[in-house]
């Protein structure tokens, strides 16, 4: 039968898993794959799994439990093994890998940082008041020149700015950051988010790092907005 993965441990994790079920419409027993020194928790499953709220509230809660106990490799939503023997082969084949990993996430929690530009309406102004360019074409607008180039070059000009500006200022709340983190992982921002940061907070920097988040949160200006999502399992240095 079909397994559902949701995380690895180390085979000494006291694993509290007794009377909890896993994911699908008719959820099984949590139960595990263990080898000599690794234990996977597992469901099986007789169905496809799809993010449903129901089965991703189920995979969050099994691995929120078992990281609230001990160190664990959390897997993504949606992993699934053949069958009992895939598992046990790749935790004996990975072995090595996988303890270092779990030597590496111990005692810590992943943080998402993100920045966005939630109001461009003031970046935009300051943009004006500190370019003589830009608040020149910005005039030769204003005072009805018809020169269809010129509202080209003014906006080729600000986004220029405001993509350099931007950089700049997420380059500026990584370094302000890092220093409380084991690890970091940045990724492509999307929609109105400039900075996609994902953090490996040590518990004992926990409070430093909320407070020093906060702090950067309220000195920001200029139509920005600083969101943190955490304590989540590691998934990103989950290698």
């Amino acid at each position: 039968m079909a397994l559902y993965v949701y995380a690895i441990t180390a085979r000494d994790h006291p694993r509290h898993i007794d009377g909890m079920n896993g994911v699908g419409s008719d959820p099984s027993p949590l139960r595990t794959v263990t080898t000599d020194t690794l234990c996977a928790v597992v469901s099986d499953i007789s169905e496809e799994i799809r993010p449903k709220r129901r089965d991703l509230i189920a995979h969050k809660e099994v691995q929120e439990g078992l990281m609230a106990d001990g160190v664990v490799l959390p897997l993504q939503f949606g992993y699934v093994a053949s069958d009992e023997l895939t598992v046990q082969q790749a935790l004996e084949q990975n072995a090595d890998n996988y303890l270092a990993a779990l030597q590496r996430l111990k005692g810590c929690a992943e943080y998402h940082v993100r920045a966005s530009q939630d109001d461009e309406d003031p970046l935009l102004q300051q943009i004006l008041e500190d370019v003589p360019e830009a608040r020149e074409l910005n005039e030769r607008i204003r005072t009805g020149d018809r020169d269809p180039q010129v509202p080209l070059a003014l906006g080729e000009l600000v986004a220029r700015e405001v993509q350099a500006r931007q950089e700049s200022l997420a380059a500026g709340l990584v370094e302000a950051l890092l220093p409380f983190a084991r690890d970091h992982v940045t990724r492509p921002a999307s929609a109105n988010d400039f900075l996609n940061l994902s953090l490996l907070v040590p518990d004992e920097n926990e409070s430093d790092f909320l407070k020093a988040q906060a702090r950067l949160s309220a000195e920001l200006g200029g139509g920005v907005g600083l969101r943190c999502n955490g304590p989540l399992p590691p998934y990103s240095f989950v290698q």
